[in-house]
């Protein structure tokens, strides 16, 4: 493939301020129907029974398993630079109460 060639199959990236900052989640859920992927992305913080979804995107099925792809891909090579991700799942799943003492007022 020419330099030309590969100048015209680039795709321009516009990463606005605001979007760069990033939103913080500790939380996702997926769900599917037989057209989309949701995946809604919460946070959840100690002492509060409710989680707030923060940004929530809708992928058609290809693009969620190159999502997956993509993913696992990233992954291997971060463990293979840091070392391995060790996930830990207890009963719930997910500690409601971050592990640490409560607090009190």
């Amino acid at each position: 493939m020419s330099n030309k060639e590969q100048k015209e199959n680039q795709l321009e990236i516009e990463l606005s301020e605001e979007v760069s900052e990033g939103i913080y989640s500790n939380l996702a859920i997926i769900s599917h129907s037989n057209a989309e992927f949701i995946v809604d992305f919460a946070r959840i913080l100690p002492g509060v029974p409710k989680a707030k979804v923060k940004s929530r995107i809708v992928l058609m099925p290809q693009h969620a398993k190159r999502l997956l792809m993509a993913l696992n891909d990233n992954i291997s090579k971060f463990e293979d630079m840091f070392g391995t991700i060790e996930v830990h799942e207890g009963k719930q799943g997910f500690p409601m109460n971050f592990g640490g003492p409560i607090g009190e007022a």
